[in-house]
């Protein structure tokens, strides 16, 4: 059913969170710091992983190809907003919203089939630990992360193709800090129900398969862990487990609050709770994966030269 005017936009307009100019100061310095402590603590778990040779194994691989995804997940998104903010321009151009989108869902995908992956590597090092390096061999991990790249780029490049082939109604206004999907199907005045659809399989191949991946691996992991004798043993192979868990549930707490429900039901609301994955997600894991480790925290602190300061 068309809705209102329609027209081949050229461009579209990035209303963010707020409309008040007033808030506008406080968004750019909030928004500003959480990219910088993004980018640093990222770009600081990769020089740590890369650096130490007691992190060069199969779960610290995961680890930083995580750190490098998130970076450019936030890339995608902050600096543009905060070029809107500083110039008082709200417009992007169509082929930059498009591209935005593409590489939204592109990354977004990747940090889902990391986390998949990184929960096998949990299962095999807790529940085959004599297999573990034969199983998760250089060549395998190089490999799974190979594949994911690839596979990755479908969904995005089939929703975009998609998207070209919609019209738009004038009102052109996007309720958001970037060019979210579920956004721009709401300002289509063409019929969307292809795309829904496609969101509905492709998506569900794609993004709650992985979920359940994780889930079944943990329900043998916490099998496995519930079988061992010893208390401290348990505690041990559990930590090993709670950083990604906790990444897991802040990722999917978010990302299924938003997407498991129709376009059309898209409201302001969430936009901000998008905000949690795109941004707070990202900014959040360099913390949850060193605070826990204390080898992660030898390298980080060998990195800044704190370890020699302290002796």
């Amino acid at each position: 059913m068309v809705r209102g005017n329609v027209t081949r936009t050229s461009e579209f307009f990035l209303l963010g969170l707020s409309g008040m100019p007033e808030h506008q100061p406080v968004l750019f310095s909030l928004f500003l710091f959480m990219y910088l402590v993004t980018m640093v603590g990222n770009m600081l778990i990769i020089l740590a992983i890369s650096s130490s040779t007691t992190l060069h194994s199969p779960m610290y691989f995961f680890i930083a190809s995580l750190s490098c995804v998130d970076i450019c997940f936030t890339s995608v998104t902050i600096p543009k907003m905060l070029i809107n903010i500083q110039t008082h321009r709200q417009s992007i151009s169509y082929v930059g919203c498009l591209t935005q989108m593409y590489f939204l869902i592109l990354f977004l995908e990747l940090d889902n089939v990391l986390l998949a992956v990184m929960a096998y590597d949990r299962f095999v090092a807790i529940c085959q630990p004599l297999r573990y390096t034969t199983i998760m061999s250089p060549q395998f991990c190089i490999t799974l992360v190979s594949v994911a790249l690839l596979v990755t780029n479908i969904y995005p490049l089939v929703h975009t193709l998609l998207m070209d082939t919609l019209s738009f109604c004038a009102h052109v206004r996007i309720h958001h800090i970037f060019c979210e999907l579920y956004a721009l199907l709401k300002l289509s005045c063409s019929d969307i129900h292809t795309n829904e659809l496609v969101v509905y399989t492709l998506g569900s191949v794609l993004f709650v398969i992985p979920f359940f991946f994780i889930s079944l691996s943990y329900m043998h992991i916490f099998s496995a862990i519930l079988r061992l004798h010893s208390s401290q043993s348990k505690l041990k192979a559990f930590s090993t487990c709670s950083s990604h868990l906790a990444v897991v549930s802040l990722f999917y707490g978010a990302l299924f609050g938003v997407y498991l429900r129709p376009s059309s039901s898209y409201t302001i609301e969430d936009s901000v709770a998008t905000v949690l994955y795109a941004v707070v997600a990202p900014m959040l894991n360099p913390f949850i994966y060193s605070l826990r480790n204390k080898d992660m925290k030898g390298a980080l602190r060998s990195l800044l030269g704190w370890g020699q300061l302290s002796s």
